[in-house]
């Protein structure tokens, strides 16, 4: 009877056994992932505030050349600034769905008064030929790269984490233990994807 008793603890034991394998193995899974995509967003984070830093020279150096085109200059701080304050909410939260959205905005807005300064000192030769406006649009358009390259990082990171939480059985402990969707990182507009194009 003893030994009946044994094999039935056994034989109960080892599927409980492997299921609690399974799970710790899965949740591990699971953490790891996220802590991949957090650090894929910290990534980018260092490469945008190296943008947003970029900025205020840029806009520095043009104020001396083009001083009647106020309004552009004041609009490429108003949208850096409020960039800058959209990634520090993503920055605190990588992945949630709202404060990707807005960072994704704010930094499509930035881009478009970019591209309008950009065009703007087009239009004046003394501002193209000067060094340190030359050297500031080939540091932006390297960060603008680097961005890229770390914003692709980012989301490829989100989109394995996302389909292992999302699929069977891992998708059974996803829930419980809070390891929501993560947002991707995309821009909203087509035209944004691409690092403004400057030719001096």
């Amino acid at each position: 009877m003893t030994i009946v008793l044994v094999i039935v603890v056994v034989v109960l034991a080892v599927p409980v056994f492997f299921v609690l394998m399974w799970a710790v193995s899965a949740y591990n899974r699971l953490v790891a992932l996220r802590n991949r995509y957090k650090n894929g967003y910290a990534q980018i984070d260092v490469q945008l505030k190296r943008r947003y830093d970029l900025i205020p020279n840029l806009v520095e150096t043009a104020k001396g050349y083009i001083k009647h085109e106020r309004g552009t200059l004041e609009a490429v701080t108003a949208a850096r600034n409020a960039a800058a304050a959209a990634n520090v909410r993503a920055a605190q939260s990588p992945g949630e769905s709202a404060a990707m959205k807005e960072l994704s905005g704010a930094e499509a807005a930035l881009s478009g008064t970019l591209g309008r300064l950009f065009a703007l000192a087009e239009a004046y030769p003394d501002l193209k030929a000067n060094t340190t406006m030359l050297s500031l649009m080939e540091e932006l358009t390297s960060t603008e790269n680097k961005v890229a390259f770390a914003r692709q990082a980012y989301n490829d990171a989100v989109m394995n984490y996302n389909t292992v939480r999302e699929t069977f059985p891992t998708n059974l402990l996803a829930n419980p233990f809070n390891f929501g969707p993560a947002e991707l990182f995309v821009l909203e507009r087509p035209q944004e994807k691409e690092a403004p194009k400057v030719s001096f």
